[in-house]
């Protein structure tokens, strides 16, 4: 169940809305880097003292893809570089965070450049980020010195039935023993596999299995990653750049000289240069971006130690 008690947190005057609540007033929809933003950092600082959190997990964590539709231009390491490694290790679903931590990922996502996730401890607190300087504050208790707080440093503490952001998830089933035992299957019948590891939203480990390998790769996935597995990388590289279509976006992910897989987004007015990307790959594959197209072999979600499913994905 959602916290009872929802705020939402703004630095936008009530009395500036119409009729139908859509504010009117001069204050910029953009972060000011500065004092306002600090003063959303500390409000909700204040509830989640007033809540006694000091803890919070980060659920669905997400960062720019090949579209960014962010206010402002997104930043090299989806400005998650000081908080995380550069390969992103520790930001997953279920990750749990310093408030301190919590607070700084409030500000990524304030300055809409790159990240956002939502920041939860079970039913008792929530925090979700939303467009335009929008933050929304749940919890299981009032919080009345938190919103007398909140207007003493100038924004606006508004009551909610329900955060316009609280999850309502597609479950992905359960990447169990029946879920492994059907990738061995796969694995004996084509001897080998691609598997596409999704720990974040557009934040992806890419392993070609076998079935020496499998184990191995089994034992070093992130936690609550979400698992896809499609057929195996084909040998002729020179044949998969050859049937890319004549349009749109596709994914077109390779083997390197080093054995590393990658993977880029691209379009038909980018071949030349991803031919030449690719020149001395040792094997490829292009997926299709169109849903209705994206046919894996299998797909499921890593449960937790317990075997109880949390991942919303």
């Amino acid at each position: 169940m959602p916290p009872a008690f929802v705020h939402r947190i703004t630095k936008y005057d009530p009395a500036d809305r119409d009729e139908h609540g859509s504010y009117q007033g001069a204050e910029e929809a953009v972060s000011d880097h500065g004092p306002v933003e600090a003063a959303y950092l500390e409000a909700v600082a204040a509830f989640a003292e007033a809540a006694g959190i000091d803890r919070l997990e980060i659920r669905e964590p997400s960062v720019t893809g090949f579209v960014h539709f962010g206010a402002q231009p997104a930043v090299e390491g989806h400005v998650l570089s000081g908080l995380f490694p550069a390969d992103l290790t520790g930001y997953y679903d279920g990750a749990e965070v310093s408030l301190e931590v919590a607070l700084e990922l409030i500000r990524v996502m304030l300055r809409e450049q790159g990240a956002w996730c939502r920041l939860e401890a079970g039913d008792v607190f929530t925090v979700h980020v939303g467009w335009d300087q929008y933050v929304y504050v749940g919890s299981d208790r009032p919080c009345a010195d938190a919103v007398a707080r909140t207007r003493e440093l100038g924004l606006f503490a508004e009551p909610m039935e329900v955060s316009p952001y609280a999850a309502e998830p597609e479950v992905a089933e359960a990447a169990d023993e029946g879920f492994w035992a059907s990738v061995r299957a796969e694995l004996a019948a084509r001897q080998g596999l691609l598997l596409e590891e999704t720990h974040g939203v557009n934040v992806t480990r890419w392993h070609r299995l076998t079935a020496e390998n499998l184990d191995a790769v089994r034992a070093g996935l992130s936690p609550r990653a979400l698992l896809t597995v499609w057929p195996d990388l084909h040998p002729d590289v020179g044949a998969v750049l050859a049937a890319l279509p004549s349009e749109w976006h596709v994914e077109f992910v390779w083997e390197a000289q080093d054995g590393t897989i990658r993977d880029v987004t691209v379009d038909e007015t980018e071949y030349q240069e991803l031919t030449a990307l690719v020149a001395n790959a040792h094997a490829a594959r292009a997926l299709s971006l169109y849903t209705d197209e994206r046919d894996p072999l299998l797909q499921a979600a890593l449960p937790d130690s317990d075997g109880v499913l949390r991942a919303r994905w």
